[in-house]
C-alpha cells in the first residue's frame, strides 16, 4: 500500500473515497445533465463499483480519481483525479486527468481548481512527463475547463472503444499538458 495523497485547496478536499460517498454519485450518475456525453446513465451497481475501483486504486498506489467534497461543509461534489488510461487507447501508455461533479455545483469553478490541484500532484510529486485528457467532440464545456488548464489540443480524434461507432458521442478529441508547459505556467503566477 502507497501512502495516501489527499491534496486540498482553499475550498475543496479531494480524497479517499468512503462508503457514504456511493449514494451521492449513484444519483449523479444517473442525471441525464451529468451523463450527457457519456454511453449511458449509470445503474446503481455499476457506479457502486466505479467507487470500489477508484477507491482500492488509491489505496495501491497512493493517487487516483479522488472523491470531491466542499471544505466549508464536507458536501460531496463528484470526483476529479488522474489515472492511466487503459492500454488500447491509440495515445497509450498515458496518465489522464478526468472530472465529474454534480450538477448543482457545476459554474463555480471547482473542477478546474480541483484539475490543478491533482496536476500539482502528477508533475511536482510524481513527476509525470505529461498528462492528457480526453472527451467526446461535442462536450464544449469540458474542452473549456482543459483549455483553462493550459492543456494543448493533439491532432489527434479518435473513436473511443467503449462508444457504439454509430453514436454521436463516438468521437473523442485528446488534449496533453506537458511537465515543462506546467512549469511555466506556475512559474509565471
Amino acid at each position: 500500500m502507497a501512502e495516501l495523497i489527499q491534496p486540498n485547496t482553499e475550498r475543496l478536499q479531494l480524497r479517499q473515497w468512503r462508503e457514504a460517498d456511493k449514494p451521492a454519485l449513484a444519483v449523479m450518475n444517473t442525471d441525464p445533465r451529468v451523463m450527457a456525453f457519456f454511453p449511458a446513465l449509470l445503474t446503481r451497481g455499476e457506479s457502486d463499483a466505479g467507487v470500489d475501483r477508484n477507491s482500492t486504486y488509491i489505496e495501491e498506489y497512493g493517487w487516483g480519481f479522488w472523491a470531491l467534497e466542499l471544505k466549508e461543509s464536507g458536501e460531496f461534489l463528484g470526483f476529479v483525479g488522474i489515472k492511466p488510461v487503459p492500454d488500447d487507447l491509440p495515445f497509450a501508455p498515458a496518465v489522464e486527468i478526468g472530472w465529474r461533479l454534480a450538477h448543482p455545483h457545476w459554474g463555480k469553478g471547482y473542477a478546474t481548481e480541483a484539475a490543478r490541484a491533482s496536476l500539482a500532484v502528477a508533475f511536482e510529486r510524481l513527476q509525470l512527463a505529461e498528462v492528457a485528457s480526453f472527451t467526446a467532440l461535442p462536450n464544449l464545456r469540458s474542452q473549456r475547463v482543459m483549455e483553462r488548464l493550459g492543456m494543448q489540443r493533439d491532432a489527434l480524434v479518435f473513436a473511443h472503444r467503449q462508444v457504439p461507432a454509430e453514436s454521436p458521442l463516438s468521437r473523442h478529441c485528446l488534449y496533453r499538458l506537458t511537465a515543462k508547459d506546467w512549469g511555466q505556467m506556475v512559474a509565471a503566477k
